[in-house]
């Protein structure tokens, strides 16, 4: 998903389209969730930006998003960019300090 959200709209309030961007970005991220992985695969990765505009995109995790529109409309911007790319990754095995001293030594 690359999308530029416009928050401005002459019959709906500011506060509901706020909401309504929250809310594709969830349903986005549930569909994409709920695609059958690879084999090799355990879960889905998302690489995510967010900015103003698609030129001051910054890499955000994807837990911050919501934060991140929050934060737009307390500035009270008119639009910004959201994107998201979803990935299919492992999980990798912690490392625990004992056996790097092992391997070290």
């Amino acid at each position: 998903m690359k999308k530029t959200f416009t928050l401005n709209h002459e019959k709906i309030k500011y506060p509901r389209m706020v909401d309504a961007a929250k809310h594709e970005v969830k349903k986005y991220l549930k569909r994409e969730r709920n695609k059958t992985l690879p084999f090799d695969a355990d879960y889905w990765a998302f690489d995510c930006k967010f900015g103003n505009t698609a030129d001051d995109a910054q890499v955000v995790h994807v837990a911050e998003i919501n934060n991140s529109i929050s934060e737009i409309e307390k500035q009270g911007l008119t639009s910004f960019y959201v994107e998201i790319i979803a990935r299919a990754a492992q999980r990798q095995e912690p490392v625990d300090e004992e056996e790097e001293d092992e391997s070290e030594a």
